[in-house]
């Protein structure tokens, strides 16, 4: 072979040389991307039976590089094997742009029956010893504030409305109801007796201790209020000194019914 040969040849495999390396370059790179690169077979020939299994040319086939896995296709559901959705449930009350009612107060029976009583006696000509002291005292006007210091119909002085429970009621006593204020008043007599009330009460013959009443509240019995007056005679005497008021029973005793005591 010629010089000039030699050379020509030499500068070939030079170029192949290259060639190859910049192919398995850009191989490597898409490899690592994850494609799959397929060497041209001129430029990695494959390997022979006489080299044992060695590649002749200059570069050795480059392997294949894994494919990617497989996205799994979204499996469709059968519409018979669906879970119904449940639809929200709507409350039909209230109605929109309508508020709630408050929670009603709870009702003071005992309160509202001792005044339903004592407006009807009022009523039938026969107000209770209580609402000719409140005529006197105030003109029958349960809810005056004069601005003395003495409030209600029974025209109570602060420090003796709050002594005597006052403020279970209301913080004074023309804030109270007129049962609430004659319930206190009771009070008040079991105590001072009528002189608490000294020009009015002397005016409807009462003084001092005699004559003290006790206006009957719900659940209350004749047995239980001699107990707490500690009546003389006990319930058979306290019926027999209210016998016109309270009727031909013993046990039945409305709300409200002014009972003489003593």
């Amino acid at each position: 072979m010629s010089d000039q040969s030699s050379y020509r040849h030499i500068v070939s495999t030079r170029a192949s040389v290259r060639v190859a390396v910049a192919v398995a370059r850009a191989a490597a790179t898409l490899a690592a991307l994850g494609a799959a690169v397929l060497l041209p077979a001129a430029v990695a020939p494959t390997a022979s039976a006489t080299d044992g299994g060695t590649a002749a040319g200059p570069l050795a086939a480059a392997p294949l590089a894994a494919a990617p896995p497989a996205v799994p296709r979204a499996v469709r559901v059968p519409q018979s094997a669906r879970v119904p959705r449940t639809a929200p449930v709507r409350q039909a009350w209230p109605a929109e742009g309508v508020q709630p009612q408050r929670p009603l107060q709870p009702v003071r029976e005992p309160v509202q029956e001792a005044v339903a009583f004592q407006a009807a006696r009022a009523a039938a000509g026969s107000p209770t010893v209580w609402d000719r002291i409140a005529m006197c005292e105030s003109s029958g006007n349960w809810h005056i504030n004069t601005g003395n210091g003495y409030y209600g119909g029974l025209q109570f002085w602060q420090p003796t409305w709050e002594q005597f429970g006052g403020l279970a009621y209301a913080r004074r006593a023309d804030l109270a109801e007129p049962a609430e204020q004659i319930a206190v008043a009771e009070e008040v007599l079991k105590v001072q007796g009528w002189d608490a009330w000294p020009v009015c009460a002397k005016r409807q013959g009462l003084t001092g201790r005699n004559h003290i009443v006790h206006t009957v509240r719900s659940g209350e019995t004749l047995s239980g209020i001699a107990r707490s007056y500690a009546t003389p005679g006990g319930w058979q005497q306290l019926y027999r000194l209210n016998k016109a008021v309270i009727g031909p029973d013993p046990d039945r005793l409305i709300p409200g019914t002014v009972l003489t005591v003593n």
